[in-house]
């Protein structure tokens, strides 16, 4: 197949750009600055050449948008909005116009779209959206009020030849440079991968190749639309994940973390607290039921797996 990835030069789109071009699979990944043969220029914002690499391919799985490692204040988180909106408005304008659009678009979304809860698990059918929980920042809705207005763009592009999925997706673990599973691991190995802030908020997240077997699967399932968590069935809370991860790392200390060390933390990384704290439990309730299989749905095995393969990195 021909495949198009706007945005797939970042850890996510590196991951799933080698498995499928390991299939056998043609892709071409859009980005504001091109270098490989595979890539073509685009800026995210107007139409351009890049439009004929989306005429006659298969499929398009969109993941623009500006980086979530960042300071949450309001011009990034702005930022934020106005770079997932303005680029899936445009794949849709590009699939709308093309003489041959692809027979499927993947946009990209987060699990962040559902509530700080530490109860029952979100799945795509009765979950709970956030931005309205107690006890939390005010700025942690503005996060959900993103991942909505991402979702609805998708959902008001006129591309009635095109199934259009929501790529719901949890923290996908890679051992890739720069991605969540390396800067965990860094903390774990200087012993201070303990518990933040009690540790009783969840972790979702998923395995690099179930990702992209994932997103492969929900490209050939015709029958599959709308939105779709991309997630383990076994998110656990945040102490569980550190502690597995040092014990992948032969690492017996790992030093626990209060709220505001956390923020102090965050600050010197030029991150957000959100990251970390949001209690985010989400479920694939809709891979499950269509039959996808995980590989790796546990995390003790698949923190091992990646661990090994970031130690081969090195």
């Amino acid at each position: 197949m021909k495949i198009v990835i706007p945005g797939g030069t970042g850890q996510v789109g590196a991951v799933l750009r080698r498995s499928l071009t390991a299939a056998g699979h043609d892709v071409t990944v859009l980005t504001r600055r091109p270098v490989r043969d595979y890539e073509r220029h685009w800026d995210g914002e107007t139409i351009g050449p890049w439009v004929e690499a989306i005429d006659g391919s298969d499929a398009v799985v969109n993941l623009a948008g500006r980086s979530v490692s960042c300071r949450y204040n309001t011009a990034n988180l702005r930022a934020m909005l106005a770079s997932r909106v303005r680029s899936t408005r445009l794949v849709g304008e590009a699939i709308a116009t093309a003489a041959r659009p692809p027979r499927v678009w993947l946009q990209m979304s987060t699990a962040t779209v559902y509530s700080h809860r530490f109860d029952g698990a979100n799945d795509e059918a009765t979950g709970i959206i956030g931005g309205n929980e107690p006890d939390v920042p005010d700025y942690w809705a503005f996060s959900v009020h993103i991942a909505q207005a991402w979702e609805r763009a998708q959902e008001r592009a006129a591309t009635p030849e095109t199934r259009k999925v929501a790529l719901r997706a949890a923290m996908v673990m890679s051992p890739d440079r720069g991605g969540v599973f390396d800067v965990l691991s860094r903390l774990a190995r200087l012993g201070l991968g303990g518990p933040v802030a009690g540790g009783a908020q969840y972790v979702s997240w998923i395995h690099d190749r179930d990702f992209a077997r994932a997103v492969a699967f929900l490209i050939e399932r015709e029958d599959l639309a709308g939105p779709v968590n991309l997630a383990s069935p076994n998110p656990l809370p945040h102490r569980d994940v550190m502690r597995e991860l040092r014990r992948a790392w032969r690492m017996p200390v790992g030093l626990p973390a209060t709220k505001w060390m956390a923020e102090l933390g965050a600050f010197v990384m030029r991150s957000d607290t959100e990251l970390l704290l949001k209690s985010r439990r989400v479920v694939p309730g809709r891979l499950v039921e269509a039959g996808f299989s995980f590989e790796r749905p546990h995390w003790p095995a698949a923190a091992a797996e990646l661990t090994e393969r970031a130690r081969r990195r090195t």
